[in-house]
């Protein structure tokens, strides 16, 4: 089964739970074993796992931040027109993707962990694929 979520941040950087989503699109495949893909599908913006804890979403946003700061003229992707070379070094260090085991028809996740999209270049419409294969 495959689902898209779709989403439009109201900052440049933002990280969402979307657990409930992914939960939400298992159980509606029916699957009782299998695995769970959820996938940014855009190249400004991740898809990770970690704990739902506010000042860790702010640790990462000014971690990414000290790795790849915004500017508008320090990269070279910035000359092709774009203001957003940043937001690729970010997803790339934050990950594109998890795969999550589905076990007894729900996600199997270790203590605390939880699924989140992270935007990088946001205030405009995006879209997260959610890929259930199983039986």
């Amino acid at each position: 089964m495959t689902e898209y979520l779709s989403f439009k941040t109201k900052e440049r950087r933002e990280i969402i739970n979307i657990t409930f989503q992914v939960e939400e699109a298992v159980r509606k495949s029916g699957i009782k074993e299998g695995l769970c893909l959820v996938n940014a599908m855009h190249i400004t913006a991740s898809v990770f796992i970690n704990d739902d804890e506010s000042g860790l979403h702010h640790d990462f946003l000014q971690w990414v931040e000290s790795l790849a700061p915004y500017s508008t003229t320090g990269y070279e992707h910035n000359l092709t027109g774009e203001d957003n070379g940043d937001a690729h070094l970010k997803r790339t260090i934050m990950g594109r993707e998890v795969l999550v085991a589905v076990t007894n028809g729900r996600l199997d996740f270790g203590p605390w962990e939880q699924i989140f999209y992270g935007e990088f270049d946001g205030r405009r419409n995006k879209r997260v694929l959610v890929k259930v294969i199983g039986e």
